[in-house]
Parts: C-alpha cells; structure tokens; sequence
C-alpha cells in the first residue's frame, strides 16, 4: 500500500493563470500544483516553440569542423553508439546523416556482454577497419583510458554524450555534452540522441528543419525511453516527433506499430514507454543491438516487418525471462518471508538474466514498497542492480558498502553493483546497517495526486483543457485527482475478470470508472461502499458522443487513516526484525483471541488479500499491527498460508484446532511485556 499525498493549489494563483492564458481553471490549478506561478513560467517549460542554439553547446563547432574536414578527405569514419535505445536511436540519426552526406561511415554498438562505452578491444576491431576518426554517441564522457589508447592508435575521437562530467575529460578531438562543467548552454537535460539531433543541426549550419523532419522521430523515442525531462526543450521534441510518428513513412516505424498492436491507435508518450521502446531494448538484452539498428536503417517495408517481428519475440522473451525471475523470487520469499520484513530488500540468485534485473528490481520494489537490491551470481561474478524512492539514496548506500564491492556506481534512485566473492552476507549487513542509521522511519511509497475534485470538474470541456498540458512524461507526468465520498453501486468485472467497471454516484453525478489489472475478488471495496479514489481523466470518443473517462489508479474505502496504518506497519515490521520499541507499544500490539477469531472467521474459502481483508474488517479493536501479528501467529500454527505473489490469506483445510497463544510470535510479545511489568 502507498501513502496518498494531495496537493491544493494557490487560488490566486489559479486565477492569474485562468485569466491570463486562457486555460480553464483545472488546467490551472494543475500548473499551479506543479509550480508555475506566471504566464511566462507556463511558456518557458511548456510552450517551447524552439530549440537553443546548437553552437552554444561547448566544442560544437569544434566538432563540427573535424567532421567535415574527415569528409572532404575521404577519412572513414565510425559511429560508437550504445546498446539500449537512447544509444540506438542516436547512432541511426548521425550515421544515417553522415551516410547520406557522402560520409565514408560505418557505425559500431557494442553488445552488452562487452560492458557500457568504449573497450579496447572494439577499438582494436575498428582500427583494423582502417578507421581515422571514432564519433561517440550517448557515452564517451567517462572513457579516460580508451581515449588514450585510440590516440595511440593514430586515430582522433569526438565523443557527444549527455552523462555527467567527471574529475577528468577525455583526450579528444571535441567533447560536446551540456554537463560539461565550462559548457553555457542553456538546456541541460537533453538524451544522447538529442546531442546527435543537435549535432546534425550543426552540421546543417544551425537549421534544426531538416534535422527535425528527417530524425525527430528517433529523437522523441529516445527522450521518452530514457526517462529524461520531459519540460523544455524535450517538450518541444516530443511534441514535434509524435506528430511524425503518427503520419510515418517510416518503415521502421510502420513495422513496429503493427507488432506492438499500435496501427489503428494513436501513439503517445505512454505507448513509446510501454510498447515501442521496449521492443527496441529487447535487442540489446536478448539478441544484438544491431538488430534494432538494421530496422532503423531499413528503407524496404516487408524486410523491416520481419525484422521487428523478431525485435517482438525477443520481448516476448524478456516479459518471460523476468516473470520467471519474479516467481523463483516469490517461492524465495515463501520460504524465507522475513526477506520483506527489512528495511530493505536484497535478493540473489543464480544465472538471471543481467539484461533484466534492472527491470526485476523495479516491480519489486512497487509490489513490496521497499527499496530493493538484485544480484544474480554467474560464472563466479556476483552483479546486481537496485531502485529506490524517496530519500532512500542507492548511490549513498552503495558508498556505505563499497568495502564489500568490486565496483558500483549510481544515483539516488537507481545503480548497479558487483560484489566480491565471499562478501554476499556481508553486504546485507551493511545494507541493512546503513538503512538503521539514516532512516529510523523509511520512506514510505506516495501516490501523488494533484487536487481534491468533484462532479462539478467533471465536464468534457475541463478535461479537454488538460490536453494544453501533453505530452506527458518525466517532471510533466500525467495529472491525478482524488474524488471523495464516491457511492459504489455495483462492481463488474470485464476482460474475463482481469478489470473491474465500477458503476458510482459522486454527488448528483451518476457514472462509470475503470480499474485495470484488479478484478473486484482483490478489491478492498465492494457494492455499497462508500470509497475514495485516485484517479486519472480522459475525453472519450464514441459514435459521435463526447464524454469523461475516468480510470482508477488507487482506491480505498472512505475514512481510512492511512497516518496510523503506517504506523502500525512500521511498528509490526520492527518488531519482526527484533529491533526496540517504547515500552508502551508492547501491550497495544497484542492481539485479543475474539479480534483473531474474527479475522480467522473473515477469510473466504477462495483466499482474500491481506491488506483488502484488514481494510474490509473495519474494527477500530484491530488496529493494523495487531492484525499482522494475529495472521503471522495463524501461519506459524498452520492454521492459513499466505502467497507473497499476492499477499493472499487462504484457510488450510482440515488444519488442527489450536491455542493461538501458543504461537512463537506471541509467546515472544507476552515475554516482552512480562519483562517491561516487572
């Protein structure tokens, strides 16, 4: 479960913006949530009408002018790119230019068994193809020691890269990235395929026209797969490369909308993230990236279909390979189920898959709310990946265990890591060490929500207004609202039980709501309830008729004081990891045998998930600790199972009658508060 934060907008704010851009006043409390407090703050991030000045970026020129110096004199040249589809994308655009410029060009990604970046050893293969001069898309910043070796080669290098700078640069001919540290161009977030974008305006003498018409596409996959910034100068792309993307010519682009189920739909941000970008990553995981990088280059229809069905099938693979990580994570978890009662969640196996673990770790960490650590041991080396949220720091908790590391790199919300032979266990420790010491209280997972609506907002006119506020991404993420005191009439399910329709009543409104992946057996609401929700808006289109869409991200019933449930939570895990409490907690925390026999009494014969049970039981005798505690002490005695897939509580038939203090958890809590009496 997540804790729900509700932003209120500035009224007065509100109102300047209403009157002053002619937007309606949702659309303005939204901007007004997000920060925007003026006209001109509205236009600079989100009417981006241009792109800077690509020679602002430090050593443009510079770049500019050895490349045109290598195609006047006929010195190949190669493209190094990377495997994932920022990479990709960025590669397809500089190589497609210069070949078309007459450049003598190749192009070179490495797959990802060869590590990120430059290597020595792809340098070696590119020397003996008698190349001069190596151009780096999306990496290259950080390449100190291959640098020096290209040059010892007699080669020259340019590296574009939009990473950070670090205490040194590499030798090279330019070094065109914006988070150079002497670099004064204004926009600072673009991805590596924006920087090949940029470069290719350049070498057009400044016009971004043609660029934008022939890669904008590319581009705009690119800013959305590498979950940059979506505000700015990122905006303006996305919002220029969808429109191409959805009246292509590409056959690239074609292909991949038929495969991915996307002819007959409109692509958006949301479809890029979830079903093209994908695909293309699916490459360099699975296969080769220089298969996605032949459809990129592909200018024949039926060879690009072939070629993105087989981008398809290995996606296809990598949705299994992680759901079969996931399960073998799952029984790991059965078996062990204080794995999740930590602070944070670091779990290794053996021979999964490096390309996904990232990915792994990111759905742990949304099922469980915990930040998570991932590590699969293959041939005698131990690497691993790990997310977090909040004020959670990887990177700084990677740092705090860095004597048991090989290496490790990151930032606050995201890295990677490589333990050393013998250090696993050590490495929770530390792990779990670093968490006590600078979280007492962990961060808890949000659901950020925008406003407080009501009926009244729902008209098609307002949420059409939330169209100025697309394309929506990273920093310009899609607006959620909280509806209050909603009437449920009936639930239904659809898709065979995989959704639920919702029929409610919100004031004098009657209507419908949509909640994907839950059929209403895992609700914690039923018919009749009165429930609050988080939900997201659209305008629907339907046989001429226009009306509100509204999908339900998360929903409770109305009342739940989520302060406390949290605090109860935090209590029954500190607990459970054997860590103090105030002495006043113990007594508070026992659970009485009518308030178990209850729960016992409440669990269905088909199973019910944890939290909807403890939801659906509203007793204010059952506070959530003591609810916990009772259904761990159940576990113990045999009395019920609980799938940590699902958090599901089902009954074991025929399990033997027993006392339920008799449980170990319970006996532990008496013999705390025995011990605190005295």
């Amino acid at each position: 479960m997540k804790i729900w934060n509700v932003s209120s907008p500035d009224k007065k704010v509100v109102s300047k913006l209403t009157q002053s851009c002619g937007i309606t006043s949702l659309t303005a409390s939204v901007l007004a949530v997000k920060g925007y407090s003026s006209p001109e703050s509205v236009i600079k991030s989100l009417n981006t009408n241009q792109l800077s000045d690509p020679f602002l970026i430090k050593d443009m020129q510079t770049a500019v002018d050895v490349i045109n110096n290598a195609i006047d004199n006929g010195e190949p040249i190669c493209i190094y790119g990377d495997y994932d589809c920022d990479g990709i994308m960025a590669t397809a655009i500089l190589y497609s230019y210069l070949f078309e410029s007459g450049a003598d060009v190749i192009w070179y990604i490495p797959e990802r068994s060869e590590g990120y970046g430059l290597n020595k050893n792809a340098v070696d293969r590119i020397y003996d193809d008698g190349i001069k001069l190596i151009i780096t898309v999306d990496n290259g910043i950080s390449a100190i020691p291959e640098a020096e070796y290209i040059y010892s080669l007699g080669m020259k290098l340019i590296v574009t890269d939009h990473h950070q700078q670090g205490e040194e640069l590499p030798k090279a001919e330019a070094i065109v990235d914006p988070h150079r540290h002497d670099c004064l161009s204004p926009f600072k977030y673009a991805c590596g395929a924006v920087i090949a974008l940029k470069l290719v305006a350049a070498l057009n003498g400044g016009d971004y026209t043609s660029a934008l018409e022939q890669f904008g596409d590319l581009a705009t996959i690119a800013t959305v797969a590498d979950i940059v910034s979506l505000t700015s100068e990122n905006r303006f792309i996305a919002a220029y490369g969808l429109n191409l993307i959805n009246n292509t010519d590409r056959p690239a682009l074609i292909a991949l909308k038929e495969v991915a189920g996307l002819n007959d739909k409109k692509v958006d941000s949301k479809s890029i993230g979830f079903s093209l970008a994908p695909r293309i990553n699916a490459s360099g995981r699975f296969g080769s990236p220089k298969t996605a990088m032949e459809l990129f280059l592909c200018e024949d229809y039926e060879k690009a279909l072939v070629i993105a069905q087989e981008l398809d099938s290995l996606n296809s693979r990598r949705k299994n390979t992680e759901n079969d990580i996931i399960s073998e994570i799952y029984q790991m978890i059965d078996k062990n189920p204080s794995l999740i009662n930590e602070r944070v969640i670091f779990l290794c196996g053996k021979n999964w898959h490096h390309g996904v673990i990232g990915i792994v770790a990111s759905r742990i960490m949304d099922k469980f709310c915990k930040p998570v650590f991932i590590a699969s041991e293959e041939n005698g080396e131990i690497r691993g990946s790990a997310r977090s949220f909040g004020k959670f720091s990887i990177f700084e908790a990677l740092t705090y265990t860095s004597e048991t590391l090989v290496k490790f790199g990151g930032h606050p919300a995201a890295g990677g890591f490589t333990i050393k032979n013998g250090m696993t266990e050590n490495f929770r420790k530390l792990l779990n060490e670093y968490a006590l010491k600078n979280h007492k209280i962990m961060p808890i997972a949000e659901i950020k929500a925008d406003m407080h609506i009501c009926a009244s907002d729902l008209t098609v006119e307002n949420i059409q207004g939330l169209d100025l506020l697309e394309p929506f991404g990273t920093e310009n993420e899609k607006p959620l609202f909280l509806l209050e005191n909603v009437n449920i009439i009936n639930i239904i399910p659809i898709s065979n039980g995989m959704h639920s329709k919702f029929r409610i009543k919100i004031d004098y409104l009657r209507t419908e709501a949509i909640m994907f992946r839950k059929s209403p057996h895992e609700l914690n609401v039923k018919d009749g309830d009165v429930c609050d929700m988080v939900v997201s808006l659209s305008v629907n289109h339907f046989m001429d008729k226009v009306s509100v869409s509204i999908f339900i991200n998360d929903i409770r019933p109305h009342g739940f004081m989520q302060t406390k449930y949290f605090a109860a939570l935090n209590a029954f895990e500190t607990f459970m990891r054997g860590e103090k409490l105030p002495d006043n907690y113990y007594a508070s925390m026992l659970p009485s045998r009518d308030s178990a026999a209850k729960i016992y009494k409440n669990i269905p014969e088909n199973g019910i998930n944890s939290d909807t049970l403890y939801l659906r039981l509203n007793d204010s005798e059952i506070n959530y600790c003591r609810f916990r505690l009772a259904v761990e002490a159940m576990k113990q005695l045999g009395l019920i199972e609980i799938s940590s897939e699902n958090s599901e509580i089902r009954r074991i038939k025929d399990a033997t009658k027993t006392d339920l203090n008799s449980a170990p958890i319970l006996a532990g809590l008496r013999e705390k508060i025995a011990g605190i009496d005295k």
